[in-house]
């Protein structure tokens, strides 16, 4: 399993417009792309500007053509609520550590 974590700062005016974004534009852009498997959305309780949402990816190659094909768009749809542009980072998801994880998202 592979993961992206976008990481950004919102304009707090416009973070319920954000979340309806996400939810109704972004969500099924993702939906639609081979490999997707879901997202977690995290705030920060010390920040509430701050957030990340993480993406799970069945391979790492479903992540880097979702990432080559869609994701222009997305950060698009995204720019104007953030203060500054977001920072994506990806990793691969650590199975041994996370056993309860990947069998919640096998069934």
């Amino acid at each position: 399993m592979y993961a992206r974590m976008l990481e950004g700062n919102l304009k707090l005016e416009k973070k319920p417009e954000f979340l309806t974004k996400v939810r109704q534009e972004i969500l099924p852009i993702l939906k639609r792309h081979t490999g997707f498997v879901d997202i977690i959305g995290l705030e920060n309780e010390t920040k509430p500007e701050k957030f990340c949402i993480l993406s799970l990816w069945h391979t790492k190659n479903d992540a880097e053509r979702y990432e080559r094909e869609a994701f222009p768009k997305v950060n698009e749809i995204v720019k104007p609520f953030l203060t500054m542009p977001m920072v994506v980072n990806t990793f691969m998801v650590e199975t041994t550590i996370s056993e309860h994880v990947i069998a919640a998202v096998a069934a």
